[in-house]
């Protein structure tokens, strides 16, 4: 379930706020998780979900994570020290992932929300209200605000999103060891040029998702019995 009002883009702030945090933190909701997810689109790897509770006592918590933002618009080397940064501000944080198989058998948007689960799992708290990115998540049953563009708006999924990215991108640069010659140090498991064309090189390997386009296509190309001669 999504939100379905168009989204008006003029409304984005410069930066993430705690806008929807603190109209919460005002009712007496104290612990507020925000959720975002990393790597729905790629053709290889997990899909990574992060939650982070940020803390309602620190009055700077906008100067603390001030270099924070939509981890989508920021440099690898930003989203790593921020994400250090987040780890030592938030009250709680967790990532979780899904792997090729799972999103397979259960398809993108279930793995994705089930990634959550796990991310949510981890925190070692209970929040009394999600802030997701985008989706709801139909499992979990906590109070939910779905935002559209959520990762630009509230600081609490912008910081999650920085620590799904940076948890997934770890994630494929190990992968680039384990299955050499697809570039997923790089790519990070998406479709660019040399990742499509290494695809045609070689086939599908364990790491790819073969119910996405174009991974299904190439794969009818390499069945297992030929790629292990």
């Amino acid at each position: 379930m999504t939100p379905k009002a168009k989204f008006d883009r003029a409304i984005l702030p410069a930066r993430p706020n705690l806008e929807f945090e603190s109209e919460l933190w005002g009712k007496g909701v104290q612990l507020i998780a925000g959720v975002d997810e990393a790597g729905r689109g790629a053709l290889a790897g997990p899909v990574a979900a992060g939650a982070v509770i940020l803390p309602r006592n620190q009055d700077d918590l906008m100067a603390c994570l001030s270099g924070v933002r939509d981890s989508k618009v920021m440099t690898p080397a930003d989203r790593q020290a921020w994400a250090s940064e987040i780890k030592l501000v938030a009250a709680a944080w967790g990532v979780g992932m899904a792997g090729p198989e799972e999103i397979d058998r259960l398809g993108i948007v279930p793995a994705t929300c089930l990634a959550a689960m796990r991310a949510l799992a981890q925190l070692g708290l209970t929040p009394e209200h999600l802030l997701v990115d985008y989706l709801t998540l139909p499992n979990v049953d906590l109070p939910q605000t779905p935002l559209v563009k959520g990762d630009a708006r509230s600081l609490s999924i912008a910081a999650a999103s920085i620590l799904a990215k940076t948890a997934r991108d770890a994630v494929l640069i190990d992968l680039e060891i384990t299955f050499p010659g697809y570039h997923f140090a790089s790519n990070k498991g998406y479709a660019t040029r040399a990742h499509c064309q290494s695809l045609l090189a070689l086939g599908p390997c364990d790491a790819h998702r073969r119910s996405f386009a174009p991974v299904c296509d190439f794969d009818s190309l390499f069945p297992p019995e030929i790629k292990d001669n």
